[in-house]
């Protein structure tokens, strides 16, 4: 009732000509008189005001507080004698809250809070750092420079160049081959007894490193094979020995080394380039262990190989046998994602021309065309193992495209815990829970899988086995893998001491 009243009980009448306005204040000031009525006039295009200009300024004044304070719902029984204290809104003040008042608007020039700095630095890279960094393939490339550049020194600490120039030239544009094998190059006589070596009849003079003439007279080509191989010397042969002599020269270690020593600036320059692009994007694909892994077994593999079949008296150096392994990974890669490349047909004729001309260049003299064999065989089988199935195999047997993803079993990770910790407490609850209600075709793929890697680790140890093994290959035909039939190029790098 009392709200009826104070919303519909008091109306104003509206105000004549001839008297004041109502005024809010009902009890005007004793000195306050009415004034006399203003005379009527025609004209009514202009304001005419029915209070005094003190009175105007006063009611302005007093209508404004009013109003504030009947919207602030505070008393005025004094002013108002038909107000009650029924507030239409609250009395507290609204208060704004806190996350409301920050600035969100960041300029170039302002400064910022360390969290939002440390979001912008991790979601935000310029520049060089922009895409994901390929730790191990730089770090390859610092030690392929670093060791090339230890070559120059040596080479030219004993010859007095660093790069070879008398008694031939290296069209490589780098040190001597004999530099070379005193730092590690792949060079058959320091691992192994071979024919015409230990068998011979005579004592046999090798080319010193610090070799610069080829005269046989000269002192610099009279060394012996321990003083070439270097690395603590290896037993030199002695005059009517024989190929079961005992203990043998066993530098196993140039089946690594080689992979970091480089034979002239043209040979780094090319492997650096491919490193330095395709290898730091696979990195970025697969992950840093993966390459690694491609990088150093596609190397290894690919000089035991040559060693096997490659001219015995061929110093073989070079990441090539590892870019080799790389780049057999981007022809999986292909094949994986054919229905998804645009012009897939073209990539591949692309991709087949530039392993056709690799491999023809590794048929001219000097070069072990074996080794980028061997990388690229290795490459294909570890590759077939650890990158994530086809897409058109995953679409098969239900599985997403997302790369490189352990499958868990949909098992869900708690809070805290990491995709590590949930595979192995899924795996031991369950130990066979991860192949469980598997597609035939999914067997299928990973038997090839398996059987990938089985045939290469096999193929490994029977090629180690037989090159310390068998003094030579019994392969007649596969050295013309690594040379063309032309001007006697497939008898260099042949030993004949006899």
């Amino acid at each position: 009732m009392a709200a009826n009243e104070y919303y519909a009980g008091y109306r104003p009448e509206p105000p004549r000509y001839d008297e004041l306005p109502p005024s809010h204040d009902l009890h005007p000031p004793a000195f306050t008189k009415p004034l006399p009525s203003a005379p009527y006039t025609e004209y009514t295009d202009h304001e005419t005001s029915h209070s005094p200009p003190g009175n105007a300024y006063r009611e302005s004044q007093t209508s404004l507080s009013f109003d504030n304070q009947q919207a602030a719902g505070a008393e005025n029984h004094g002013a108002d004698p038909y107000a009650e204290n029924i507030p239409l809104r609250s009395s507290i003040p609204a208060q704004t809250p806190t996350w409301a008042q920050q600035n969100t608007a960041y300029g170039r020039d302002m400064p910022r809070t360390p969290d939002v700095e440390s979001r912008t630095r991790r979601g935000q890279r310029e520049g060089f750092f922009k895409k994901k960094i390929a730790w191990v393939t730089y770090l390859l490339t610092i030690v392929d420079i670093g060791v090339f550049i230890a070559e120059l020194v040596k080479a030219g600490q004993l010859t007095g160049s660093p790069i070879e120039t008398k008694p031939t030239f290296n069209p490589m544009i780098g040190p001597s081959p004999y530099i070379q094998i005193y730092m590690g190059a792949r060079f058959v006589p320091c691992m192994k007894n071979v024919p015409s070596v230990q068998d011979n009849n005579k004592t046999i003079s090798w080319n010193c490193p610090n070799s610069t003439s080829s005269s046989t007279q000269d002192p610099s080509n009279q060394c012996s094979l321990s003083e070439l191989c270097g690395f603590g010397g290896v037993p030199n042969p002695h005059p009517n020995g024989s190929l079961t002599d005992r203990p043998e020269p066993n530098q196993w270690f140039r089946f690594i080394i080689p992979m970091f020593l480089h034979g002239g600036f043209i040979h780094i320059t090319f492997n650096l380039l491919v490193q330095m692009t395709m290898g730091a994007d696979m990195e970025r694909m697969i992950g840093w262990w993966r390459f690694a892994l491609v990088y150093l077994a596609s190397g290894i593999f690919g000089f035991v190989l040559g060693g096997n079949y490659a001219a015995q008296g061929i110093t073989s150096t070079g990441a090539s046998g590892s870019l080799f392994g790389v780049l057999a990974l981007f022809v999986l890669d292909l094949l994986y994602t054919w229905r998804e490349r645009q012009s897939p047909w073209i990539e591949l004729i692309i991709m087949v021309i530039g392993v056709g001309i690799s491999f023809f260049l590794g048929l001219l003299p000097g070069l072990d065309n074996f080794s980028h064999i061997g990388g690229f065989i290795m490459g294909l089988a570890i590759g077939l193992c650890i990158l994530r199935s086809p897409n058109a195999i995953r679409e098969r047997i239900g599985l997403a495209r997302t790369p490189y993803v352990v499958m868990s079993g949909g098992i869900a990770a708690a809070p805290g815990e990491t995709e590590n910790s949930k595979k192995k407490k899924f795996l031991s609850a369950r130990p066979f829970g991860f192949f469980r209600g598997r597609k035939p075709l999914w067997w299928a793929w990973w038997l090839v899988r398996a059987g990938a890697l089985v045939a290469v680790i096999v193929g490994f140890i029977i090629l180690l086995a037989d090159f310390y093994k068998y003094p030579k290959s019994n392969c007649s035909w596969c050295y013309r893998l690594s040379c063309l039939p032309i001007n006697n190029w497939c008898s260099l790098g042949q030993l004949n001491l006899n």
